[in-house]
């Protein structure tokens, strides 16, 4: 574990890049890849339990998971001065329903999971941030049993939100990402950033729900969006944001990766995606292509992302394909009077397959790095 901290003090410094110091950076970013990826399967697991309950109880969403960016370790590293070993989000799962009713639901179940410990809980959704964010955090510590135990306290956060909740945090990275601006961290424009605190309030009131503290009464906050919307042209930049992303991917539709590998260059605005169909593949991918932005300082960014289908992987990450059309959707509505409504999701009909699928082989996450105890 020491070698963990280590790697962590020296990724929270400013790195500089030459032939005298590249060998010595490149074992500290394998070090802290390595201790990322041991996360991997935990991650895995609890991927499955969200995606269980959610079957087991006819729920309409899904889940999906992704290891931490090394440029968000960093940040976190620099700002918080956490050791990298106490990071508790370097592996994250995500479940979006379609309904609060289905979210809450969804929460209480996870609380009385068996055999793991729920360490800490944010309810950001019964107490939502001044900025609007809405969306139920927990953080279990993960308990295996057998050859898992080397994988003990293992942290992953999980996250539960709605359809609504998430078509917010879209469009909150998106314009950000449009503005160049780390509108999800609040920073930039005051106008967007009031923009999304008074539409967040708006879709709680649509979910029954708590408002942001410091928004003004219904009436005043409506002639405040309509205002915001006319000064910032906010329907159309969210319009031109969705022309503006240009998409690629290299997938088979007959074929069933299991993970994806998400590559936005911010510059050029072109995104592309590469399937892996094992995990190993993947995370060496994910791995070489952050050193390579990292010492290029190309302003690319790539995540890594177990999901169960291309579409699955669009919905759970619309905000790297420039997708903010449900936000707009609800902003247009209630600049024209409307209310903000809950999205109803419709019900999925799997197709049938043409073979039976084939189980994963994660023995790879049983075995990987299992020196970190």
């Amino acid at each position: 574990m020491k070698e963990v901290r280590q790697a962590g003090e020296a990724l929270s410094q400013k790195l500089v890049w030459t032939d005298e110091t590249a060998d010595s950076i490149r074992r500290t970013f394998a070090i802290a890849h390595n201790w990322r990826d041991s996360h991997g399967y935990p991650m895995n697991r609890f991927r499955a339990i969200l995606n269980g309950q959610i079957k087991r109880n006819n729920m309409s969403g899904n889940a999906v998971a992704r290891l931490k960016r090394m440029p968000s370790i960093r940040g976190k590293l620099i700002k918080q001065q956490w050791p990298l070993d106490k990071i508790q989000d370097l592996a994250g799962c995500r479940a979006i329903l379609p309904s609060i009713r289905d979210a809450q639901a969804l929460i209480e179940r996870m609380r009385g999971l068996n055999g793991h410990v729920l360490h800490k809980e944010d309810p950001y959704i019964e107490k939502p941030k001044a900025n609007g964010y809405r969306c139920h955090h927990m953080v279990f510590r993960y308990r295996g049993n057998g050859d898992d135990g080397v994988f003990h306290d293992r942290r992953v956060e999980v996250q539960i939100r709605t359809w609504l909740q998430h078509t917010w945090a879209t469009a909150v990275e998106a314009v950000g990402a449009y503005r160049s601006e780390n509108m999800k961290g609040g920073e930039g424009s005051p106008e967007w950033l009031r923009l999304f605190a008074l539409m967040s309030a708006e879709f709680a009131v649509a979910e029954k729900c708590a408002e942001p503290p410091g928004t003004p009464s219904r009436t005043t906050r409506v002639e405040e969006i309509i205002a915001l919307d006319k000064k910032l042209d906010a329907a159309d930049t969210l319009e031109n944001i969705a022309h503006a992303v240009k998409y690629t991917e290299n997938i088979d539709p007959r074929s069933e990766p299991e993970y994806y590998q998400i590559i936005y260059d911010k510059k050029n605005r072109i995104v592309n995606v590469e399937p892996f169909f094992n995990a190993v593949a993947g995370a060496e991918a994910y791995d070489a292509s952050e050193i390579k932005a990292e010492k290029s300082q190309s302003g690319v960014t790539t995540v890594l992302v177990e999901a169960d289908s291309i579409e699955n992987l669009k919905a759970a990450y619309p905000n790297y394909f420039g997708d903010v059309q449900m936000f707009r959707t609800q902003l247009k509505s209630i600049v024209q009077g409307d209310a903000a409504v809950e999205y109803e999701m419709p019900k999925r009909i799997a197709p049938p397959r043409l073979k039976p699928r084939e189980k994963p082989d994660d023995s790879w996450l049983r075995g990987r790095n299992k020196r970190w105890k």
